[in-house]
């Protein structure tokens, strides 16, 4: 306990309720604008390119960045401070809190329930396939009068293959878009969970260091977002849609948190916070672990038709992978 009090009194010598809340006034603009420019630049590059030999490749260097960027975000970012707020001695103290790692079993709930997620759209794009596959076939060849029928069945068939493997590229698309989606709840997850702390926070000090450090991190999220959602090829109300959507996240989760502090007196300290901030943000780790691992870096890297044959593409994807982690690593040293 008596860390909790060193702690509490350290915090006291910060607390400014009304330049907290000048700061937090502020940050609610900021964090919206560089939202805005990190989920747009990406979307625009993809867009800039279109048409040109370079497109696929330019897709897929963004969305190996954006894989890094995501997988470091669930890594050093969300999960440690889920640890970190189920660990608080106001909250580990406490029962079931001390007697189980609620961190770890929640993030394993998150990534089965985005593995279920997964499995279902899968086996739907199966079953949707294998339902045009079994109008296909060869026919036994019999007399010669049956040639000319057969050739033209042959004919048919290489028709049919061709309409599937059309169909197969619309598939992947569906799952891009899947992939895109479930990826932004649980960005949504942790974007919220971030404005709620800071919008209940009465620390000035805490608030000042976290606005410019949230700045380039909403840059940097949000690039990695784009990078999925230029690569599944959405209409352009969907992705303005998408990227607002990401985009006013973070602020309206302040001003819940300022709502919720006005109201009950919570801030961001307290233990029923704290369990809040540790549950959600263990949630939104799994989901984005399994989607950086499985969905992003393992679908790029091992089943991508652009990597065969081509060992400086992947040279260069790698790259771009290590510099998305490593600047978003960078960035927990502030928040």
């Amino acid at each position: 306990m008596a860390l909790c009090v060193t702690d509490t009194e350290r915090a006291l010598a910060c607390r400014d309720g009304k330049a907290a809340m000048n700061l937090k006034l502020i940050s609610i603009f900021v964090i919206f604008f560089t939202s805005v420019v990190g989920i747009s630049l990406p979307v625009l590059l993809a867009r800039l390119f279109q048409g040109k030999p370079v497109h696929d490749k330019a897709i897929l260097l963004i969305k190996c960045f954006a894989a890094g960027v995501i997988l470091s975000t669930s890594l050093v970012h969300v999960l440690p401070d889920a640890f970190d707020a189920l660990s608080d001695c106001q909250v580990s103290s406490r029962h079931p809190w001390k007697d189980f790692p609620f961190s770890g079993l929640v993030t394993l709930i998150g990534v089965l329930t985005a593995l279920l997620v997964d499995l279902t759209a899968t086996s739907h794009v199966e079953n949707h396939q294998q339902g045009h596959n079994r109008d296909g076939g060869y026919a036994a060849v019999g007399t010669s009068e049956e040639l000319g029928s057969v050739c033209k069945k042959i004919v048919d068939v290489e028709i049919q293959h061709a309409e599937q493997e059309k169909e197969a590229e619309e598939l992947m698309k569906m799952k891009q878009r899947l992939v895109s989606q479930v990826l932004e709840i649980g960005i949504i997850f942790h974007s919220v969970i971030i404005g709620v702390t800071l919008g209940m926070s009465q620390n000035q000090c805490t608030i000042r260091t976290l606005v410019a450090a949230l700045s380039f991190h909403q840059i940097f999220e949000g690039m990695g977002l784009g990078g999925c959602i230029a690569q599944a090829g959405f209409s352009l109300g969907t992705t303005a849609y998408m990227s607002f959507m990401f985009s006013v996240t973070t602020p309206m989760g302040i001003l819940l948190g300022m709502i919720v502090f006005s109201i009950t007196g919570y801030d961001d300290t307290s233990p029923n916070a704290l369990i809040l901030e540790g549950l959600l943000g263990s949630l939104s780790s799994g989901i984005l672990i399994y989607m950086a691992l499985v969905d992003l870096i393992a679908l790029d890297f091992f089943h991508n038709k652009l990597m065969s044959g081509q060992p400086f593409l992947k040279k260069v994807s790698f790259i771009a992978l290590l510099l998305g982690s490593t600047t978003m690593s960078i960035l927990a040293l502030w928040a």
